[in-house]
């Protein structure tokens, strides 16, 4: 009977640390790696998969923004928005890791919720 509760506790461990590893190795590799994690575990995990369509969501939002700020360049406002949009970027990635490693479902805040 234990064995079972501590397989349950291991995956939910794992779990755990494969959802921060989506936000985690986005630094490194913005698109590709949790993508292939997201798609990888999705239908073994509900909480890897809420993190995945979650980051996901950032990343599609987070590119407009960046966009946006890029062409507002001409008219000298995007010199301003551009290091904002990158700085609240990084600090709601770091924040999600350490919220999906906390075993919480985190929303990230000013993102289009397009993936459901």
């Amino acid at each position: 009977m234990e064995t079972n509760m501590e397989n349950r506790v291991e995956n939910n461990n794992n779990d755990r640390v494969l959802a921060a590893v989506i936000y985690i190795i986005s630094f490194l590799t913005a698109f590709i790696g949790p993508l292939v994690i997201w798609l990888i575990k999705k239908d073994e995990s509900a909480f890897i998969d809420y993190h995945g369509k979650e980051y996901m969501n950032f990343f599609i939002s987070y590119a407009v923004y960046g966009i946006v700020a890029s062409i507002l360049m001409f008219v000298l406002i995007g010199f301003i928005l551009a290091p904002i949009v990158a700085v609240a970027g990084t600090v709601f990635t770091i924040i999600a890791a350490v919220k999906a490693y906390d075993g919480q479902a985190y929303r990230i805040p000013l993102i289009f919720r397009i993936i459901k």
